[in-house]
């Protein structure tokens, strides 16, 4: 019997397989490919999710494959320069091949001892109140005390789970790519969705109506025959990187917890993907579930820590798919969108309005609801002094003490210390839960105490610890 079964090793299902290894959890991956998606499509990380990956020791091995560019044009593709002021060491976006960042996900979580099965189908599940069991194509059946659906949009968890996902259905289609063009990008006018992603190379977004059968794959001819029809010139488009077609489906999962079962990244959300935020969203939700899943199979989690999985993750979702929506608008050729458009343009030249929107795409403007106190509050905690995330490798909570008159006394197997009275901080003292959010914030150990049993459980060293 495993710990837990998660179906999907995409990326939210291998960062999640890897965060519960950080706690010894007994993991088995079920992926139903058995091969590499056969397209290479570039995706970005985000300011938030590259801390998180430097957090747990990940970003060199993933810069070393990875394209760095400004953290800039996200929004609606509005083509500004990176605002000044972004809190962050690591305020850049990282592009990065599908398969790549799937692949070295993967291998992180089998370093750490993740089982990981491909070709794993799974096409019936049942679960009682000792856990949950799933079936296999082919009769397999495989027991475990819980089980995570990161199996995609069409999640076989969450219908099997009989789970609502209401929302929009698709009304367009529209080509994304990367390619060389013949003509520089100042040629090309507004409303094209056309940037400059690296040397000689441009993002080219076009409407897909006309273009060939929806269940192939796009081809350089198909975006060659919207540009001409949309402007009149295909600007010389060549040698594609990757290209791909995408809805605007706009779906929400009612629940993201039944039971022993849960569901993350595309199975509880689906949005376009502008502003390339969906894979971020994932992998964003898997190390807000994995200390909590954890310690609920440990034994030590308070009451209801698990359920704060869905009420902090639920609504971060709500708000990515507003924004998607807004910017789908934003990307209509129009008249009354475009006009909005040129406004926003324009307000986007006021650094704050442009520092803003970054912050909202890459998720470092993200304020968990912790109850009163200082903004900082259930805020992510920035890399102070490019040293702090080094401490955060093994994925506990930690005590960043510039008084060094704090203990994490009889916590000290699940939160670390670290008494530095030079920190760069505006407080004297913060409790890091392991997604780098600050828990609490003040100099008084009994109060200290409180909220070290609200996140971390009661006191006392485990079995074995």
């Amino acid at each position: 019997m495993f710990d837990v079964i998660i179906a999907g090793c995409g990326p939210t299902g291998a960062m999640l397989a890897a965060e519960l290894r950080l706690h010894g959890v007994q993991v088995l991956v079920l992926e139903k490919e058995t091969e590499p998606a056969s397209f290479v499509r570039i995706v970005g990380l985000h300011i938030r999710t590259i801390e998180l990956m430097a957090m747990r020791g990940l970003l060199e091995r993933i810069r070393a494959h990875a394209r760095q560019r400004p953290a800039a044009g996200f929004f609606a593709a509005i083509n500004k320069p990176q605002p000044q002021g972004l809190d962050s060491a690591y305020a850049y976006l990282l592009g990065i091949p599908h398969p790549v960042i799937v692949r070295l996900l993967e291998e992180h979580a089998i370093e750490l001892g993740a089982q990981v099965r491909h070709g794993g189908v799974l096409i019936g599940l049942e679960q009682d109140q000792e856990g949950v069991t799933v079936e296999l194509a082919g009769g397999e059946r495989l027991r475990s005390r819980y089980l995570v659906g990161c199996d995609g949009g069409r999640s076989s968890v969450r219908k099997l789970l009989g789970v609502g996902f209401p929302g929009e259905p698709a009304r367009t289609e529209t080509l994304m790519g990367e390619m060389e063009m013949a003509v520089p990008p100042e040629e090309v006018a507004e409303p094209l969705r056309i940037r400059p992603v690296g040397v000689g190379l441009y993002s080219v977004v076009v409407p897909a109506a006309g273009v060939s059968d929806r269940a192939e794959p796009p081809t350089l001819e198909d975006f060659q025959e919207r540009l001409r029809a949309i402007a009149g010139t295909d600007f010389g488009v060549h040698s594609p990187r990757w290209l791909s077609r995408f809805g605007d489906a706009t779906r929400l999962a009612e629940r993201y917890r039944v039971g022993r079962v849960l569901l993350a990244g595309d199975a509880a959300h689906i949005h376009p993907p502008t502003g390339g935020q969906g894979l971020n969203l994932g992998v964003q939700d898997a190390f807000n579930l994995g200390w909590k899943l954890a310690a609920q199979i440990q034994g030590w989690a308070p009451d209801a820590l698990l359920d704060t999985y869905q009420t902090e993750r639920q609504p971060v979702a709500a708000e990515v798919l507003d924004n998607t929506r807004a910017q789908v608008e934003l990307s209509s050729t129009d008249p009354g969108p475009q006009a909005v458009r040129r406004l926003l343009s324009d307000l986007m030249d006021i650094n704050e309005v442009n520092r803003r929107l970054i912050e909202k795409i890459t998720a470092i403007d993200l304020r968990y609801d912790f109850g009163e106190g200082p903004d900082l509050l259930g805020r992510r905690l920035p890399d102070l002094d490019g040293r702090l995330y080094d401490r955060l490798h093994r994925g506990r909570g930690l005590l960043l003490d510039r008084t060094e008159r704090l203990t994490t006394g009889a916590w000290s197997d699940r939160v670390d210390y670290l008494g530095d009275p030079t920190a760069t901080l505006d407080a004297p003292c913060v409790l890091l839960r392991p997604d780098g959010h600050v828990a609490w914030i003040g100099t008084d150990q009994p109060d200290l105490n409180t909220h070290l049993t609200r996140w971390f459980g009661a006191g006392g060293l485990r079995p074995g610890a």
